[in-house]
């Protein structure tokens, strides 16, 4: 008897079927992209909320809480905790795992850690990759969990429908989170540690943050302006009202909103997979580093050898597009 496919044992649920598929994503397999085409079309069913924020402020713990009040309403979780800033930093994910290990065991929970060591290209690419993995295995939820507040960070939770900032009062946060532009990307900001002294200072630093872009011109008026929810994860204070502001904008997000913001970010996935695959077939198969490096090394100038190097590119497209035709 043929053994089934792991498209077919993705579909039946099995969590090593699904890991497998996740390795794929990470190392660039061509396996993934033909297992993905095996599944053929599917509507999209799994919400993603993505959880960013600075180091220390309880992200773990918060998914955590998150993913366990989600499963008292019934609901399939698969977790992914990504670590784009370093290839040395795989300790902290570990962790992740160890904090979550009630979930662990709860077979309506699936956990998995990601680290840019193990990406081959971007980081973000994978990471969306792995987000189509999981919602295939038929999840309802996806919690995207990123370490830091950086560039790379942004791109990984900009995949999310929604986007979850979290700060923890006694670290200058709010000041930094102005600075850093993470009002930005923020569907609801989230003062984790209310039970810290400042945790009100700081959520109500925010909440005027938020009014000033409001009413400044920076939204659209009839837009979603985030919301500011204090809670409390180590202790599972006000879980459901860091839920319930989920809830809120998933209800906004509804309909044409929501198919036009998938449509972009697909397209952003699309776009950034493209450059890869185009960086990689330039740099590391076509030698085109050596070639770089030669034309500098003749002594032209950097931007003569872009220049160069561009329209080698375009004449080698046109000429594809003549024969093709």
């Amino acid at each position: 008897m043929a053994q089934p496919s792991l498209s077919q044992r993705l579909v039946q649920g099995e969590k090593a079927a699904l890991a497998r598929l996740i390795s794929w994503a990470e190392n660039g397999d061509a396996r993934f992209a033909e297992t993905l085409r095996e599944l053929g079309p599917r509507a999209s069913k799994s919400w993603r909320t993505g959880i960013t924020g600075p180091p220390g402020a309880g992200k773990s713990t918060l998914v955590n809480e998150l993913a366990r009040e989600l499963r008292t309403h019934a609901r399939t979780v698969g977790i992914l905790a990504v670590d784009p800033s370093s290839p040395f930093s795989g300790g902290a994910l570990l962790g992740d795992r160890i904090r979550m290990e009630e979930r662990t065991v709860d077979p309506g929970v699936f956990i998995r850690s990601m680290a840019s060591r193990g990406a081959h290209g971007g980081i973000a690419r994978a990471a969306v990759d792995a987000c189509d993995a999981i919602e295939a295995a038929g999840y309802d939820e996806i919690l995207l969990e990123t370490v830091g507040v950086g560039q790379a960070e942004y791109d990984v939770v900009s995949a999310a429908d929604t986007v979850l900032v979290v700060l923890c009062p006694g670290a200058g946060d709010g000041i930094q989170a102005m600075k850093a532009g993470i009002l930005e990307v923020a569907d609801v900001l989230v003062v984790n540690k209310a039970d810290l002294a400042g945790a009100d200072r700081l959520a109500t630093d925010l909440e005027e943050a938020v009014h000033i872009r409001a009413t400044g011109g920076a939204r659209d008026p009839q837009g979603w302006a985030a919301p500011v929810v204090t809670c409390s994860a180590g202790t599972g204070k006000d879980i459901d009202e860091v839920l319930r502001q989920i809830e809120k904008h998933r209800s906004w997000l509804a309909g044409e909103r929501l198919e036009r913001a998938r449509r972009e970010k697909r397209l952003r996935h699309v776009r950034r997979t493209v450059e890869e695959q185009l960086a990689q077939e330039l740099w590391e198969r076509r030698g085109w580093n050596e070639k770089a490096s030669a034309l500098l090394e003749s002594g032209r100038a950097p931007y003569d050898v872009v220049e160069t190097l561009v329209s080698s590119i375009l004449g080698a497209a046109k000429r594809d597009g003549v024969k093709s035709a």
